[in-house]
C-alpha cells in the first residue's frame, strides 16, 4: 500500500494513519507495531511512530498476512444468539472454559468457535483467544461476544476499555445485603496465599459493582448485577466481601457457606442446593452496546438457565419471599 501525504501541516505518522480509518489499519497499536517492525516506511526509510510527515512524503505499508490460530476446532455445540459478518454473540453454558490454559488445550469455547466460524478469527497478540473480546468464568453462564475480524475486535476492546458496553448479570446470593440497592467499590488484587484467587485489599485495581435485589427469600436473595469495571472474579469477590457470597461458589465464600442460617436449617438447605446447583449461580443475561461497525444499538437479553430457575422455584416453596417494587429500570 502506498500513500502520499498531501496535508500542508506536519503530523505524526501514527496519528495520520489511524485517522485515515482504513480497514487494514484498524488500530493505533497495530499501526505502531507495523512501524516498530519496519513494515511502514517514509520515502524508503524506516521511521519511529513519532515521525512528523511533510507534504509530498511517500508512505509505504506492508501488512503481513494474519497467521491462523493454532487452536483446533472441535464440534462443541454453540447456541448463537446473534450473528452478522462482523461479530457473533453466544450463550455460554456453565462448566466450559472460554479459552485454553496450561493443562487444557481442548474442550473450550475457543475450540468451539474455531469449528463454527473458521480459523481466520482475529486474536490480537494472544493466539489462544481467537475472536474472544471478553471472558466469563468457567462456571458462569451467559452472553459472550465473538469478534470476526481485526477491526471489530479492536473497536470492541476499546469499547470495553471505555466502559461503553453494559453487561448485566443475575445471581443468587447466600444472604441479603443491608441495602437492597447499592454499589460496591473496592480495590481488588491477587490473593498472596492462593494465587488463583482474587481478594479485596488495600492495594490493587479499582473495582465497582452495582446491584439491585429482585427478590428475597428470608435468608437468600436474587440479585440483578452490573459490573462497572471488569476485574477477574469481580462479582464473586465483591459479594463475598459484603458477606453475601454467590450460591454454589466453591472458591469464594466457601468457609462462610450457610453459616447465616439457623442451625436446624443448614443441613437440609445445603442438601437442597447441592442437588439443584452444581456451580456458582451467576448468569450474564443481558448485553447492551453500540455495534462497532454499523453503530446500531444492540440490546440482547436471555432467560435464566434451568438450574438457577430451579433453585429460585425451590426457595420460593421453602421460604417466605418479598419482591421490592422499583420505580426505575436497573441501568
Amino acid at each position: 500500500m502506498k500513500i502520499i501525504y498531501e496535508l500542508n501541516s506536519p503530523l505524526r505518522i501514527n496519528k495520520y494513519l489511524v485517522e485515515l480509518d482504513k480497514e487494514s489499519l484498524y488500530s493505533r497499536s497495530f499501526i505502531d507495531k507495523l512501524i516498530s517492525n519496519g513494515k511502514i516506511t517514509v520515502n524508503g526509510q524506516e521511521v519511529k511512530k513519532s515521525h512528523l510527515l511533510n507534504r509530498g512524503d511517500v508512505i509505504e505499508i506492508v501488512i503481513p498476512p494474519s497467521p491462523e490460530s493454532q487452536i483446533k476446532g472441535e464440534p462443541i455445540p454453540l447456541e448463537v444468539i446473534y450473528e452478522d459478518e462482523y461479530l457473533a454473540i453466544i450463550n455460554k453454558p456453565p462448566g466450559i472454559s472460554v479459552h485454553p490454559a496450561p493443562g487444557q488445550s481442548s474442550g473450550t469455547i475457543a475450540n468451539a468457535i474455531i469449528n463454527r466460524f473458521g480459523k481466520n478469527l482475529p486474536y490480537m497478540d494472544n493466539p489462544t483467544r481467537p475472536g474472544i473480546v471478553h471472558r466469563l468464568d468457567k462456571q458462569t453462564s451467559g452472553l459472550l461476544i465473538i469478534a470476526r475480524d481485526d477491526k471489530t475486535l479492536s473497536r470492541l476492546n476499546k469499547a470495553f476499555s471505555d466502559r461503553k458496553i453494559r453487561k448485566y448479570y443475575q445471581a443468587i446470593l447466600l444472604g441479603i445485603p443491608g441495602d437492597l440497592e447499592g454499589t460496591i467499590k473496592t480495590l481488588i488484587n491477587r490473593n498472596r496465599k492462593e494465587r488463583t484467587k482474587m481478594t479485596v485489599s488495600q492495594t490493587g485495581k479499582e473495582s465497582e459493582t452495582r446491584f439491585r435485589i429482585l427478590k428475597t427469600f428470608e435468608f437468600f436473595s436474587h440479585a440483578n448485577v452490573m459490573p462497572i469495571t471488569g476485574r477477574t472474579h469481580q462479582i464473586r469477590v465483591h459479594f463475598d466481601h459484603i458477606n453475601c457470597p454467590i450460591a454454589g461458589d466453591a472458591t469464594y465464600g466457601k468457609k462462610k457457606g450457610l453459616s447465616h442460617l439457623p442451625v436446624h436449617l443448614r443441613k437440609r438447605v445445603n442438601a437442597g442446593l447441592e442437588k439443584r446447583l452444581p456451580r456458582q449461580a451467576l448468569h450474564a443475561y443481558r448485553l447492551k452496546f453500540k455495534h462497532p461497525v454499523t453503530n446500531d444499538e444492540i440490546d440482547l437479553e436471555i432467560e435464566l438457565p434451568e438450574d438457577m430457575q430451579n433453585v429460585l422455584d425451590w426457595l420460593a416453596t421453602e421460604f417466605e419471599s418479598y419482591e421490592p417494587q422499583w420505580e426505575n429500570p436497573f441501568a
